[in-house]
């Protein structure tokens, strides 16, 4: 046996791994289901969502299983993240968001600026104490492995791969980087859970109207107990033909659309002449955007993404099925089902997270706790000059730095009628992710070399 063999992890079947991860899942809920004694003790402490991400951290920790050997992320990401975004937003009622007004999106910006202003205001801080922490040469430079965590916080993992693509940071290094992006992130919505239980009274101190949210919390629970039956097969295996057909098709259409902006839109640029004169124009455009920059890749890299593109289409797949008779599936449980998939994709998240490895490089963790807290620093101010919800302000945090994963599990804690506001949130931080990211990334190289 070799040394990687008594290293590695306990379990590799991703068969058992997996039947692990649903014992974890089955065992949260039904303890956070008895609301006496023990655990409603517990759970008035430590959110169940939380725990969702902690125990795997657990298994993981104690090296029973590892992400490094587990295709579930792929999976889950790939196949039950579309499949949960269609039957989240079957039933969305875009008339009763756009209702909810602008504080929503002034929320999401802030927390997108703040991310944006917070990596080179905790490299400077950092760089007082601890300069070594920060520098670097090269590929080796701090801030190169610091982009790839703002494209994460700002957008998602394609903006994330991005960054790691145009910036070229080390990657023997790059394994740090997703450390401190996991911890702080999941410590951040830790926070932003527990202040879910006190809505309340945090509203109160931000003198926050909540009205809109209260009438589209009516408005759709009126709407799901109106259609709300005992299910059949016949509505499982629709739901699942919705489902999967839609996974199909953003799959798909999603790396063809990657494969043309990557290969052959360049290539039709280049030789435009080529080109027939109708398409020209179109051509000519998608060039420019892609080449305006110094950093010729960096566009291409994000709208290249078929992840990025996988997320749009199974997104705008689900609004579009809410204008038809689909939207009446909610009633057999369609956003109950996409909940189960999205906790399932949060269960091996929590994989990716060895707790033992969080003190390992303290110093580039002070750098993602005071960047975290600029950004909630900033979320804060905002929301109490504009008096907007602590719900906007959760959500908003969210949809930049946990994306399409995190954003409607959070919104879902406040009512399970608000998962949609998180989702198309989620989807707008893919959008704005990479120019974000890049601002901030230029930002983190001037703080650095200061």
């Amino acid at each position: 046996m070799n040394e990687t063999d008594l290293t590695g992890p306990l379990i590799t079947n991703d068969t058992v791994v997996f039947g692990l991860l649903a014992l974890c899942l089955g065992f949260i809920f039904y303890t956070s289901s008895i609301k006496t004694g023990f655990w409603r003790k517990f759970y008035s402490i430590v959110p169940a969502v939380l725990m969702c991400y902690l125990l795997p951290a657990i298994l993981t920790s104690t090296n029973l299983i590892s992400d490094d050997s587990s295709n579930l992320y792929f999976v889950a990401s790939r196949y039950l993240l579309p499949a949960a975004l269609v039957l989240m937003t079957l039933s969305i009622d875009l008339k009763a968001i756009a209702n909810l007004g602008s504080k929503a999106l002034i929320m999401f910006l802030t927390g997108s600026a703040g991310i944006i202003i917070g990596g080179p205001i905790a490299i400077l801080i950092v760089s007082i104490f601890s300069p070594e922490t920060v520098g670097g040469n090269d590929f080796d430079a701090t801030w190169r492995g610091l982009s790839t965590i703002a494209g994460s916080w700002i957008g998602g993992g394609a903006n994330q791969a991005a960054m790691l693509e145009i910036f070229q940071y080390n990657p023997e290094k790059y394994g740090g980087m997703v450390l401190i992006d996991i911890v702080v992130a999941n410590v951040w919505m830790a926070i932003i859970l527990l202040g879910a239980g006190k809505t309340k009274r945090i509203d109160n101190w931000l003198k926050a109207d909540t009205s809109a949210i209260e009438m589209l919390k009516v408005k759709v629970t009126e709407f799901t107990a109106k259609i709300t039956r005992v299910p059949t097969l016949q509505d499982y295996m629709i739901l699942l033909c919705l489902a999967f057909t839609t996974v199909g098709i953003s799959h798909f259409a999603g790396n063809h659309i990657s494969t043309f902006l990557t290969t052959t839109c360049p290539d039709m640029y280049t030789n435009i002449q080529s080109v027939h004169r109708f398409a020209r124009p179109i051509i000519e455009l998608l060039g420019e955007l892609c080449y305006s920059v110094s950093d010729k890749t960096s566009f291409l890299s994000f709208l290249g993404s078929s992840f990025f593109w996988m997320v749009v289409i199974a997104t705008t797949v689900g609004i579009g099925l809410s204008f038809t008779k689909a939207k009446n599936y909610e009633g057999a449980g369609a956003s109950k089902i996409g909940g189960m998939f999205i906790y399932i994709l949060v269960a091996t998240i929590g994989m990716k997270m060895d707790l033992g490895k969080v003190l390992e490089n303290p110093g580039l963790i002070a750098v993602g706790f005071i960047w975290i807290a600029i950004h909630a620093g900033l979320l804060i101010l905002v929301a109490k000059l504009i008096k907007a919800p602590y719900f906007f302000l959760a959500v908003g945090s969210q949809a930049n730095v946990g994306g399409a994963a995190s954003a409607p599990v959070v919104a879902a804690e406040f009512h399970p009628s608000l998962t949609s506001v998180g989702v198309l949130l989620a989807v707008l931080g893919y959008v704005v992710g990479t120019g974000g990211a890049l601002l901030c990334a230029y930002l983190m190289e001037v703080a650095s070399t200061m």
